[in-house]
């Protein structure tokens, strides 16, 4: 989508510095950009590559100058940007269209614009809102529901009764509503505990590659609004993940689980099962939270078993002279065993 300078400056509430009538019509980085991608400037060490690049126009803060290229000014360049980025590049589109070997049940409801890719499979019963794209080989199970504009990539599966919100996005893979992983032993055999409750996922999210959401043991497991889960992310039943929080790659969260609005976790963490991170938490790469643990609002954590990181640094400085100071012991033992 091409757009002038001056309609960019408007929707992003920026200023501008320079020409208004230049357009705009897609986002790069400095060193790939043409003429007419937009790019931004962050820190003052990437001022040359920026100044240097063919785009004409950049993002950048208040009183920044960029050689002779137009300035967009504001006062987050990155969060600016990101925002161009979506009004310029809309998600593409399905064509309304169902393929011809796609199989969907007589009874599925489906709104306008609903597309459907080859070999998809639509159970009865299920609920498709307005412009939502199913990619081919997905599997949408009875009674599921899905709502306006959203987008299954290919092979995703829902199992029957999952809900999805509006503009929802999960990418490849991804399998949203199997069982939970939860057995009782007992006369000398693991019993199976029901797995009968639901999954709901909320307006706005987003859900990458090869990630897991189980299904409620007997309650349901939600996922709010505006939630980002990246790939390979294992999420149990009964979890609850509140709004606008962000978890990364290869992240075990299990059962029962509550993680409150805003809560940041990093890469390859494991939360045990019913912990707690309060509104705002944020736990570093590869911590481990021990079951039952809250870990409170605002709160950064880091380390196995997770503690605030403060203490970590602290513990993991002394952790590393741990030789040395071996050493100096078994010295100091040797010279009293000679006196």
């Amino acid at each position: 989508m091409t757009r002038t300078v001056g309609e960019l400056a408007e929707f992003l509430e920026a200023t501008i510095e320079g020409d208004p009538r230049a357009t705009v019509s897609g986002v790069a980085a400095p060193d790939s950009a043409g003429p007419e991608d937009l790019i931004y400037v962050e820190s003052a060490k990437h001022l040359d590559r920026a100044a240097q690049s063919a785009a004409s126009c950049v993002i950048a803060k208040s009183g920044t100058k960029v050689g002779q290229k137009t300035v967009l000014a504001v006062e987050n360049p990155k969060l600016a940007f990101a925002k161009a980025a979506a009004w310029l590049l809309p998600r593409a589109a399905g064509d309304g269209q169902i393929h011809q070997t796609a199989i969907v049940d007589s009874s599925a409801r489906m709104g306008a614009d609903v597309s459907i890719g080859p070999y998809a499979v639509i159970e009865r019963d299920v609920e498709i809102g307005a412009g939502s794209v199913i990619g081919a080989f997905c599997f949408v199970g009875a009674g599921s529901v899905i709502g306006d504009r959203c987008q299954l990539h290919p092979r995703v599966t829902l199992y029957a009764g999952a809900r999805l919100g509006h503009r929802v996005e999960v990418h490849v893979g991804t399998v949203i509503g199997g069982d939970g992983f939860g057995y009782v032993f007992g006369e000398e055999r693991q019993w199976k505990f029901p797995q009968v409750g639901g999954v709901e996922i909320g307006d706005d999210v987003e859900i990458g590659c090869n990630t897991t959401i189980d299904r409620g043991s007997l309650e349901t497991t939600r996922i709010a609004t505006g939630v980002k889960i990246d790939n390979l992310v294992q999420v149990a039943h009964n979890v609850e993940i509140g709004e606008h929080s962000v978890i990364a790659a290869q992240t075990g969260i299990s059962g029962s689980s509550r993680l409150g609005k805003g809560v940041v976790v990093g890469g390859q963490v494991g939360i045990a099962d019913h912990c707690t991170l309060e509104d705002g938490a944020m736990a570093g790469a590869q911590a481990g939270i021990p079951t039952g643990k809250t870990i409170r609002g605002g709160q950064v954590v880091w380390g196995t078993p997770a503690r605030p990181l403060d203490r970590f640094k602290e513990q993991y400085a002394w952790f590393a002279r741990l030789p040395e100071l071996a050493e100096r012991l078994r010295k100091l033992e040797s010279r009293k065993a000679s006196e």
